[in-house]
């Protein structure tokens, strides 16, 4: 994506009023939900043209990009919007763990025991 497509995505999307925007990052073929990231206008703008994956760090103040210090990175292979323009959804070839814990993804790291609903309730 050429950087003026990106700003013409970058103006659709609403950010919230830290200026963020959450990113839902997805591995390619196996649908797994890996993270969840960040992103301002320019981790955005970042994202859909240099072909890596750039967050916003909340607690550092600072762009990073998963994988330059860990070398577990991540390279874009799609992404969207929602329907409201305010979550991306990213989906990447995702090299070693996602998680900074060394686990596959973020998400395997605490499971819960939730009451399991079903379709007749």
């Amino acid at each position: 994506m050429t950087t003026d497509e990106a700003q013409a995505v970058i103006d659709r999307v609403t950010f919230a009023g830290d200026g963020l925007l959450p990113a839902i990052i997805q591995q390619e073929g196996t649908k797994d939900v890996l993270m969840l990231g960040y992103m301002n206008a320019e981790a955005l703008r970042r994202t859909l043209t240099e072909g890596r994956v750039t967050f916003w760090s909340r607690s550092r103040q600072e762009y990073w990009r998963k994988g330059d210090t860990s070398g577990n990175r991540q390279y874009v292979r799609a992404a969207a919007l929602d329907c409201d323009a305010d979550a991306l959804l990213v989906t990447v070839e995702q090299h070693g763990p996602a998680c900074h814990t060394g686990a596959h993804a973020c998400f395997d790291v605490d499971p819960l025991d939730p009451v399991i609903g079903h379709s007749d309730d």
